[in-house]
């Protein structure tokens, strides 16, 4: 043992050493090397985050009636909403599903010092929360950025004031214009809805190059997917898109004391077109399956699915009536979709998964079978002599990045057709207009229909699998 500590100095210092490095008490950082175009350099570290912009709104006041344009009950939503009028509501709503809005909270010694402090004692507050007297609400300075910038190439550029081209291309768009409603043929790749991270979406871009004079744009009746096309149903006065909004909703929403008016509302209906990978069992029928959503990835992503019989979690209702328009061919057979309820991602999912047949190009709910589909052999027999023979395209017709014949097709799904009332002839100033004997006098019809021409990738499509046929 002697000899060993001859050998071996103590630990102690060792012991000091590591102590004054450790992580309670680290070294004081000086330099950091930094590379930049494979040179390395010694520089400064880098700053610590900075803390977030904040616009402070006034303190809840002891008596809400004091303000005009404000009940009793003030919600945070309201509060925040009074203050930003000229902001849209998506971008408020955003800001609160986000946790970006907050509220004072009192720290122990009742003192906010620096911005630092200050951020360490402000917590999250919800849109429904009721607003108490002193409260004060904080939200960044980004709910004023309402910029549209530019992210699809679907228009040439996008800004909140539209370039000549730009409102040219909007209202190519333009199907049919009244005083009541605008229908559009949406394109693929192109939300209809935004939101901070969307900016050139269908109803803003209306809002800002459609209102033809007025000083409301027109409001989103109904919603699209991105992927998909078709028809758009916009609604340029509040009564009529509250209306409509109804209608879409659920029939006995919109229906009044007028038949004639109850007639047109029976008479609504939307008619998709799509291409499905197989073939459903039966040639019609009527998918009736509730929905229900999850969340993935830590709630960074949602999908929806068929609910569970038991139950147990949420669901809504839908259904939806299919009907097959031809032959398969090339394994793929073009449905029919009418949708009798309007839920998320309906006719995707019930395409996938209650029929077992995923619309071309929906990677979302349908990739297993796009990649099993895109691996095997493409051959199918004539429906007439029943000889085999693989479809390929005819000579001289151009192949459009997205049709069936690409490596990665686009989503194949089009609103075709939609029959709705006419909204012009029974909106009055006090609402449905109930005198039966003035609407059957007035010429206009009661209904109108809109049949939507399909897109290119899926013409392109159509006229491939028809030449088939020929």
């Amino acid at each position: 043992m002697r000899s060993l500590r001859r050998r071996f100095p103590p630990l102690k210092p060792l012991i000091t050493f590591t102590r004054r490095l450790s992580r309670v008490s680290p070294p004081p950082p000086t330099q950091v090397i930094r590379i930049t175009n494979n040179i390395a350099r010694l520089g400064e570290p880098k700053e610590g985050p900075k803390p977030k912009q904040l616009l402070s709104l006034p303190a809840f006041p002891n008596d809400p009636k004091s303000l005009p344009g404000l009940p009793s009950r003030v919600t945070a939503l309201r509060w925040v909403k009074h203050y930003f009028a000229d902001v849209p509501s998506f971008v408020v709503h955003n800001h609160f599903h986000k946790g970006l809005v907050r509220v004072d909270c009192l720290s122990p010694d009742g003192l906010l010092e620096g911005m630092q402090s200050r951020m360490q004692f402000l917590k999250k507050i919800s849109q429904d929360e009721i607003m108490k007297p002193g409260m004060q609400i904080h939200v960044p300075v980004s709910v004023l950025e309402s910029r549209i910038s530019r992210r699809f190439d679907t228009i040439p550029s996008a800004t909140l004031n539209p370039n000549a081209d730009e409102i040219q291309y909007l209202q190519r768009l333009v199907m049919y214009k009244d005083s009541a409603i605008l229908v559009l043929n949406k394109p693929p790749r192109m939300p209809s809805k935004g939101n901070l991270p969307v900016h050139n979406s269908m109803d803003a871009l209306a809002a800002a190059a459609l209102s033809f004079g007025r000083e409301e744009g027109p409001k989103l009746v109904h919603r699209v997917d991105t992927e998909s096309s078709g028809l758009l149903l916009m609604g340029r006065s509040s009564e009529s898109t509250a209306r409509l909004h109804w209608l879409f909703t659920n029939k006995d929403l919109g229906k009044s004391s007028s038949k004639i008016w109850n007639d047109a509302c029976e008479a609504t209906e939307q008619k998709y077109w799509a291409l499905v990978m197989g073939s459903p069992p039966k040639k019609q029928g009527v998918i009736s399956a509730p929905l229900s959503k999850v969340f993935l990835n830590d709630g960074k992503m949602e999908r929806i699915i068929l609910a569970h019989p038991s139950g147990i979690e949420g669901s809504q209702e839908a259904v939806t009536e299919y009907r097959v328009l031809g032959p398969t061919i090339r394994g793929c057979t073009w449905l029919e979709l009418r949708p009798l309820t309007g839920r998320k991602h309906q006719m995707r999912v019930h395409c996938a998964e209650a029929l077992g047949t995923p619309i071309v190009g929906d990677y979302k709910y349908g990739w297993y079978m796009q990649r099993k589909w895109n691996e095997m052999p493409k051959i199918d027999y004539e429906p007439m002599t029943g000889l085999p023979y693989k479809m390929r395209r005819p000579e001289g017709m151009a192949v459009q990045k997205g049709s069936v014949l690409s490596k990665v097709p686009l989503l194949h799904l089009h609103c075709r057709e939609m029959v709705i009332p006419n909204i012009a002839k029974f909106v009055g100033e006090s609402g449905i207009e109930s005198d039966e004997h003035q609407l059957k006098m007035d010429p206009r019809p009661d209904v109108l229909r809109f049949v939507a021409p399909m897109p290119n990738h899926m013409q392109i499509t159509w006229n491939i699998m028809s030449s088939c046929l020929v």
